[in-house]
């Protein structure tokens, strides 16, 4: 459910001026938005120099309208530059901070989008598992090898022998490979 079916908006920010909020109407691909796609749009619009930051959403209308967007890459293809705007974020409404528009500014040149995307991706993870590791909840790791359970109690105490069930609360299962 990272995809949307609402409409989606842009305006791009320069030194020359912005192009006004634009939809995005017509991708490379049959069906927009969809969660793992990568879509491409021709977006016309006067010389606007160095850009500096895009303003993105959508309408928030239709069935699953959030919205997870990763990035958006601008090629400008007289100066024969690429803009990266991460975002790595939640578009929806009751999703993250709940805002369905994001102001996205350009990766400074200066430093490596690989980087400052890899700790994007490792804050959004963290944001994703974190609940695990709330008071109360135990963490449960099946060893593939001995068929038994390594038990983490929310005392901080590690139970080789865990059990499925236990007085804790929550006991979530993971179960690693190697």
């Amino acid at each position: 459910n990272a995809g949307t079916e609402a409409d989606v908006f842009i305006s791009v920010y320069g030194e020359r001026g912005d192009t006004g909020s634009r939809q995005l109407l017509r991708s490379q691909k049959s069906k927009k938005f969809l969660k793992g796609q990568t879509d491409i749009f021709a977006v016309e619009a006067v010389n606007l120099g160095h850009l500096y930051k895009i303003v993105i959403g959508h309408n928030g209308l239709g069935s699953g309208n959030g919205w997870f967007l990763d990035k958006v890459v601008i090629k400008d293809p007289i100066a024969d530059v690429d803009y990266t705007f991460l975002c790595h974020r939640w578009l929806d409404q009751g999703q993250d901070d709940g805002n369905i528009a994001r102001e996205l500014a350009a990766t400074a040149g200066s430093m490596l989008p690989g980087k400052q995307e890899l700790e994007l991706k490792r804050e959004e993870t963290w944001t994703a598992e974190k609940w695990k590791f709330q008071k109360g909840n135990i963490l449960q790791f099946y060893n593939r090898f001995t068929h038994g359970f390594i038990c983490l109690n929310p005392n901080s105490k590690v139970d080789a022998f865990g059990d499925k069930k236990n007085k804790y609360g929550k006991v979530f299962l993971m179960w690693l490979y190697a």
